[in-house]
């Protein structure tokens, strides 16, 4: 096929770009961080373990990619605009962030301790608008647009038993996603969630989650493509909105679950 117009696959490219990506040392923030290096941006690993951090910054090293590690705790909104001081004198300005830390609680609401409330909601949602508010003012000042995307769930947008205040944090998420976009509209900045539904990934939290046949045989019965999600499941729609293949799109909530809320 031929054509006069330039290769729209160069969009998607983000060499030169940086990009911050928290909750990066593991899971899905890993398979994000890896996948943003191959696509050619300078990545800010961020998280609250070193150790991780440090592999994965060595192993996007070793493949040829630039990256830096941070330590930060999301909920000190401090900490977050640190993080984006030290993304900027490392890599001169700061092009994208991925918002992706993330705790769970598992407990029937009645008997969900207050602790556990407010851990969730402080570290997925306060966490969350620390971050975004400490970026939003970088761009700003930079006066050069940029992307912000933070991992939501399809928790989200309908009911899972025993995660009320997981649901209800990024519920939250998805709002502040859509209020965001409006406000910074103006300054080229968009503002856009990925919805994850049942991944293979773990997740940190008060109560760890486990797995039974039972549940496994639901997720594959209730799923349209009969299986959970995988890190790398993840990695192309964070590119695309990190990218300029997706210069007009904010205020959107893109659920990335195999089908699940379709049925």
């Amino acid at each position: 096929m031929t054509t006069n117009q330039p290769c729209s696959l160069k969009k998607f490219a983000l060499a030169g770009k940086s990009v911050v990506v928290t909750g990066g040392g593991y899971g899905l923030g890993r398979a994000m961080a890896f996948g943003l290096a191959r696509a050619g941006a300078n990545v800010v690993v961020a998280g609250r373990t070193v150790s991780r951090l440090e592999q994965t910054v060595a192993e996007i090293s070793a493949a040829g990619g630039q990256a830096m590690a941070h330590c930060f705790d999301a909920t000190r909104r401090s900490q977050c605009a640190a993080l984006v001081e030290a993304a900027v004198s490392q890599y001169g300005q700061l092009d994208a962030m991925v918002i992706n830390h993330g705790v769970i609680a598992v407990s029937a609401p009645q008997d969900l301790p207050e602790e556990c409330w407010n851990e969730v909601i402080s570290t997925n949602l306060s966490g969350c608008f620390y971050c975004a508010q400490a970026v939003g003012k970088q761009m700003i000042r930079q006066n050069s647009g940029g992307s912000l995307v933070m991992i939501s769930s399809n928790g989200s947008l309908v009911g899972f038993e025993g995660l009320s205040a997981y649901g209800a944090s990024k519920g939250g998420v998805d709002q502040l996603c859509r209020q965001l976009a409006v406000e910074w509209g103006r300054y080229a900045i968009r503002v856009n969630t990925v919805n994850p539904g049942y991944t293979t990934n773990p997740m940190s939290g008060r109560y760890e989650t486990t797995t039974t046949a039972e549940l496994e045989q639901e997720i594959k019965h209730r799923t349209p493509l009969q299986r959970r999600g995988n890190p790398e499941d993840f990695v192309g729609p964070v590119v695309f909105l990190c990218s300029d293949a997706a210069s007009f799109v904010s205020g959107h909530s893109l659920v990335v679950d195999g089908g699940y809320c379709a049925v």
